[in-house]
Formats: structure tokens, C-alpha cells, sequence
């Protein structure tokens, strides 16, 4: 049985030149968006903004967690032409902040860890002054790995744990694991203190307010930075099931119990996404 959108529920229209302009320009340079590939509900806010979160390793993921719309199953090779194309569609798009993430890549010998170097090493030899975010996948926990990926030097580092504690065994596949994703964000701190990172939870999978706290008590005591908490909105009636709609209220008491807890930004919302207003999260972080 559907539950009804509540009315604070409301996504803005993607009709306007900027989203054309962001359309032509990917398609220009045949590249991938999580916005399309994950059926993101800001496209056309963000798109208007002529910005896009781009994803790499081609359209097929290696996993198949049930809250994701990205298609699993046996990817491709890998593109060895998609730093350039990358770059130059961001350059197109005069992003001054750009975000880059990706599918899974368990079939890889690095998970892919080398080629998400490569990315940001082209695009910030080839555009000056970019800021870079990543949103990696956990390359199975494994330091060398993502070591090859800190030392690029993204501006942020994140990390998705996703869903909270007691229910990520059920959401997510392994070897995906809720420690293994805490320990993800560890190492990225122990490799490079002076790295800022970044992860997400989704909410209104039948969670506790106590298991939302605890898991935003998890990323902060793994060194994490700046956290985002958004609404989970089922692709399909095949995936994991929504059980409620979290209040506007709500949302706003993780916000200040993220900033209380010593985040330097939270951003708490039904339609926030990791990568949704990055560059300004990033930009109104609280500096220590």
C-alpha cells in the first residue's frame, strides 16, 4: 500500500534554459550523472543551476542494494577516455565546484580506485582553481586503495554509510557492511588528517530517532566533517519499502543535533542528497 506525499514533498520543475544547457552539454561529451542514473529528485533544480554530480565507471554497478535505481549486473570496461571527456564537460559547464562519484566496481582489481585518481588529477590539471568532491564506494575497506584516491587530493573525500545500523544488513549487499563504511572514513582521516569528509544517511526506512542518533554519533566519532540526511524515496515497488514520510521537523532536530554533535556542517532535509548544493555545504562549513 503507497503512502500519500505530504505536502512539503513538492520537486521543482526541470523546464528552463539552464537545464538545457546542462542536458546538451552531457550529452555533448557522453557522460554519466548520478541525477539521471540514480533518478535524483533535484535535476531540474540543479540542473537550472547549470551542475551536475557525475558518475564514473559506466551505468552498471556490481552491487544491488535495494534502496538504489542504478542497474546491476556485468559492467563494461573501463573508458580510458573519461577523465578528458569528464573535464572537458565541467570546463563546458564553467563549474567552479564540481562532485564525482561512481558505481561499484568489485570486478576491478583496484575497484576502480586508480581510474577515480585519474579523474581528479585531469580534471584539476585541466581547470585551475576547481574545487573537486568525490563520493567514492568503499573499495572493499582497503587502505592501499583508497590511499591511491586521497592522495589525488580531492577538496572532500565522502562516503556513504547510507542507512543506519539496524537496518543496513537488510538494505545494503555485502560486502558492504555498516563498520566496514565507518572504517572507509577512518582511514581517509588517518591517511590525510587535513582532508574534509563527507557522508549521508536516508531516513523513512523504519528507523528509530535513537538509530539516526547513534548513526550520526558513528560518523562524527569517524572524523567526519559535514554530514547530510535526506528522505528515502523508493524507485520502485521492487525495492526497499518506505515506511513513513519524516517531518520537516524532524529533519531540522538532526540538523542541530549533527551541529551540537561537532559536524562543520549538516544539511537535513526530504529532498537533501549527498550531493545536493555540495559547493555551497561546502562553502558555509563552520572553519576550526
Amino acid at each position: 500500500m503507497s503512502i500519500p506525499k505530504p505536502s512539503w514533498l513538492r520537486v521543482k520543475s526541470s523546464a528552463s534554459s539552464g537545464f538545457d544547457d546542462t542536458l546538451r552539454v552531457i550529452r555533448k561529451h557522453n557522460v554519466k550523472t548520478i541525477c539521471e542514473e540514480g533518478n535524483c529528485p533535484n535535476i531540474g533544480e540543479c540542473w537550472q543551476r547549470r551542475t551536475a554530480a557525475f558518475s564514473i565507471m559506466g551505468d552498471t554497478c556490481t552491487r544491488n542494494c535495494a534502496f538504489c535505481n542504478v542497474k546491476c549486473g556485468l559492467p563494461e570496461k573501463l573508458d580510458q577516455n573519461e577523465p578528458k571527456s569528464l573535464a572537458l564537460a565541467v570546463k563546458d559547464l564553467g563549474l567552479q565546484y564540481v562532485v564525482i562519484t561512481s558505481v561499484d566496481r568489485d570486478d576491478l582489481k583496484d575497484c576502480g580506485a586508480s581510474h577515480f585518481a585519474s579523474v581528479v588529477y585531469t580534471i584539476k590539471s585541466m581547470i585551475p582553481h576547481i574545487m573537486v568532491e568525490i563520493l567514492t564506494p568503499d573499495f572493499h575497506g582497503n587502505e592501499d586503495y583508497i590511499k591511491i584516491v586521497a592522495d589525488s587530493l580531492p577538496d572532500v573525500f565522502a562516503h556513504n554509510v547510507d542507512i543506519v545500523k539496524s537496518l543496513h544488513q537488510k538494505i545494503k549487499r555485502p560486502p558492504a557492511t555498516y563498520e566496514l563504511s565507518l572504517n572507509v572514513l577512518k582511514t581517509i582521516k588517518k591517511i590525510n588528517p587535513k582532508m574534509i569528509t563527507k557522508s549521508s544517511i536516508m531516513v523513512g526506512l523504519g528507523e528509530s530517532k535513537n538509530d539516526v542518533i547513534e548513526a550520526l554519533q558513528d560518523i562524527r566519532d569517524a572524523g567526519v566533517d559535514i554530514v547530510t540526511i535526506g528522505q528515502y524515496l523508493p524507485p520502485s515497488n521492487a525495492h526497499a519499502r518506505l515506511v513513513r514520510y519524516v517531518t520537516p521537523d524532524e529533519f531540522a532536530q538532526y540538523e542541530k543535533l549533527g551541529l551540537e554533535m561537532g559536524f562543520l556542517n549538516v544539511f537535513s532535509g526530504a529532498l537533501v542528497r549527498s550531493s545536493y548544493m555540495a559547493d555551497v555545504l561546502f562553502a558555509n562549513r563552520r572553519i576550526t
